[in-house]
């Protein structure tokens, strides 16, 4: 299956029902509009940044006459596996469900439109060989510069939400790699002090995803990282993982990878026509 990226300038189309799997990056070029997200209202002028996760969640969209934008939207899933588990895209992800607008300097701006027109440039590319390794290069490199900027706003702004003891405390249990052998809910309940149901239910609310999508996401890199050392046979990895059996753990490569074990495996070879 092909991976989804779809670049546009239509401010009305942002949230069509065809990109309910994307993350969206769009960023106001010229006056002003607003749109609704998770119940609030949201008013962007240029320069403005919005990073949203499910964009046909949003509502009300409203846009001067004169309005004019540039967006770039990629499968989420996609997205999510280009990153390290460590990284500031667990937090980010948090503060952005809550307001994810990101005013930009002139310079960021620019930097910004270039990834764009950079990804729009070669989106339609697919007949290269390494075309999914290529698109995935450009969007880590907006992805960081996006990071950058949202780094900033964060450390200008009071963040309350986001020094939640309890979703701090997973992200910190997250980063110790303890998921390549717990990835239930209930260890981490249980890790917290607190019950699963409440675990899960205040992950959704501040966040808008569950736990157990933080759970996998810092698994995958871990997964990669040990496919990729070609001393461990597939039986090793599993048992180092903890999975119960081996078609357990080709199950969940392929959910999360897209491909077996063996498939990925292969993947990372080099091509000889």
């Amino acid at each position: 299956m092909n991976t989804f990226f779809k670049y546009s300038n239509e401010f009305e189309a942002m949230n069509s029902p065809e990109l309910s799997r994307t993350c969206m990056h769009l960023l106001c070029t010229g006056s002003e509009g607003s749109f609704v997200f998770n119940g609030h209202c949201y008013h962007i002028v240029k320069n403005d940044l919005v990073v949203m996760p499910y964009p046909h969640r949003a509502r009300n969209l409203a846009a001067h006459h004169d309005m004019t934008v540039e967006w770039f939207a990629a499968d989420y899933k996609f997205l999510q596996n280009l990153l390290p588990s460590n990284n500031y895209s667990i937090g980010g992800s948090i503060s952005l469900n809550h307001n994810p607008v990101i005013p930009l300097s002139e310079a960021h701006a620019a930097r910004i439109l270039d990834d764009f027109h950079r990804l729009r440039d070669r989106m339609h590319d697919s007949g290269l060989l390494f075309y999914r390794e290529m698109m995935g290069s450009l969007c880590l490199t907006m992805m960081y510069d996006i990071f950058e900027s949202h780094s900033q706003r964060d450390t200008t702004s009071e963040q309350s939400d986001r020094t939640s003891y309890i979703v701090k405390s997973l992200m910190q249990l997250l980063s110790t790699g303890v998921s390549v052998t717990e990835r239930s809910v209930n260890y981490y309940a249980q890790s917290l002090n607190v019950s699963p149901k409440y675990l899960s239910a205040t992950i959704k609310r501040l966040t808008g995803h569950t736990v157990t999508s933080y759970i996998d996401r810092a698994t995958v890199p871990i997964l990669k990282s040990l496919l990729e050392d070609e001393r461990l046979s597939l039986t090793q990895i599993s048992d180092r993982m903890n999975f119960a059996s081996l078609s357990y753990f080709s199950r969940y490569c392929t959910k999360h990878l897209g491909m077996s074990p063996s498939d990925y495996r292969r993947s990372l070879q080099p091509r000889i026509k």
